[in-house]
C-alpha cells in the first residue's frame, strides 16, 4: 500500500512539474528548475556581508549560468542574468586589480546582453551600423526591456572604458550613449536611479573634447542620489570619485566618502554586498586623497 501511495505521489508531482512548465520538453523543464535555484543564489549573494565568500563562489556560479544557457540558449532571462553576473563580478573583484581580465569578462557580459536584446529586434546588427538606424531600433524596446537594456549598457560602457586604445570600442560610443538615453527615457528610476548614475559617470569621465560635461554629470548624479534615497552607497562613491575629484573639491570628496563609511551596509538587505563593497572602495579612495588633491600643508 505504501509503495502504491508513493507511486501515486510521484506521478502527481511529475504532473505538477510539467503543468508549471507548460509541458516543456524534459531538458528544458530541468533547466528552468535549475534556473530558479540560480536566481535564488544570486539573491542570497546580494545579501551576503562577506565579499570573500561571494568572490570564491562566483566562478562556479558563472559556469552554472553558462551551462544553463548552453542547454537553453533562447532564454532571455538567463541571458540577462549572465550579463549582470559577469559584469558584477568584473566590477566588484577584478577591475581594480586585473583590468585585462575584467575587460574580458565585460566583453562576455556585453555579448550575453546583445543576445538577450536581439530576441526582440536585430540589436547586434544595428549596433554595428549607422546611428540613425540604431536609434530607430531602440524605439522597439519598452519598459519590460529595461533590465536587459540597462545591464547590457552597463557592461558595454565598462568594456569601452577599459579599451580606449581600441578603435572598435571608441566607434561604439555614439551607440552606447543612444542606448543610455533610451533607458533614461523608459525608466530612469531603475535599480535606485542607476541609469542616471551610469550617464553621470559617462559624462564625468570623458574629456570635454570628446563630449564630457562635468556640469551635466552633476545633474545626473543629483538625480541618481535623489531616486536612490541614499540607499545605494556606490552612488556616493562614484560621485566622490568622478565629480568631487573632477572639480577638485577635496572637502566634498572627503565628506561624501565619510557618509559612506558611516552608513550601515545592511539597511537594505538586497544591497548588503554592494554596500560592503562600496565602503571598501570608499576607504581606498580616502587613502588616496593626498595623491588626488596634493598633501595638506
Amino acid at each position: 500500500m505504501l509503495d502504491k501511495r508513493n507511486s501515486l505521489f510521484t506521478l502527481w508531482s511529475l504532473g505538477f512539474v510539467f503543468l508549471c512548465f507548460g509541458c516543456l520538453p524534459v531538458k528544458q523543464a530541468r533547466v528552468a528548475a535549475v534556473a530558479f535555484t540560480a536566481e535564488d543564489v544570486a539573491r542570497a549573494a546580494a545579501k551576503q556581508s562577506d565579499p570573500t565568500i561571494v568572490r570564491a563562489g562566483s566562478p562556479a556560479y558563472l559556469m552554472l549560468i553558462d551551462g544553463l544557457i548552453e542547454a537553453y540558449p533562447e532564454n532571455s532571462d538567463l541571458l540577462v542574468a549572465a550579463c549582470k553576473a559577469y559584469a558584477s563580478y568584473a566590477s566588484a573583484f577584478l577591475e581594480d586589480t586585473d583590468q585585462k581580465k575584467a575587460a574580458s569578462l565585460y566583453a562576455t557580459a556585453k555579448s550575453y546582453g546583445f543576445r538577450a536584446l536581439s530576441k526582440k529586434a536585430d540589436f547586434q546588427q544595428a549596433a554595428s551600423g549607422g546611428l540613425e538606424e540604431f536609434t530607430a531600433v531602440l524605439e522597439e524596446y519598452d519598459n519590460k526591456d529595461v533590465p536587459a537594456l540597462f545591464w547590457t549598457t552597463s557592461s558595454w560602457a565598462s568594456w569601452i572604458s577599459l579599451n580606449l586604445d581600441n578603435l572598435e570600442a571608441l566607434a561604439d560610443l555614439p551607440m552606447l550613449e543612444a542606448t543610455m538615453l533610451r533607458v533614461l527615457e523608459l525608466d530612469d528610476a531603475f535599480y535606485y536611479g542607476s541609469p542616471h548614475l551610469l550617464m553621470a559617470v559617462y559624462l564625468a569621465a570623458r574629456p570635454e573634447i570628446i563630449g564630457g560635461d562635468i556640469n551635466k554629470a552633476k545633474e545626473h548624479f543629483d538625480r541618481a542620489l535623489a531616486l536612490g534615497e541614499g540607499k545605494l552607497l556606490m552612488a556616493k562613491v562614484l560621485f566622490a570619485r568622478y565629480y568631487a575629484r573632477g572639480v577638485g573639491d577635496r572637502d566634498l570628496f572627503a565628506a561624501t566618502l565619510q557618509e559612506v563609511l558611516a552608513t550601515p551596509a545592511d539597511t537594505v538587505p538586497e544591497l548588503t554586498l554592494s554596500n560592503v563593497l562600496a565602503k571598501e572602495k570608499a576607504k581606498k579612495l580616502m587613502e588616496k586623497a593626498d595623491e588626488y588633491f596634493g598633501e595638506n600643508l
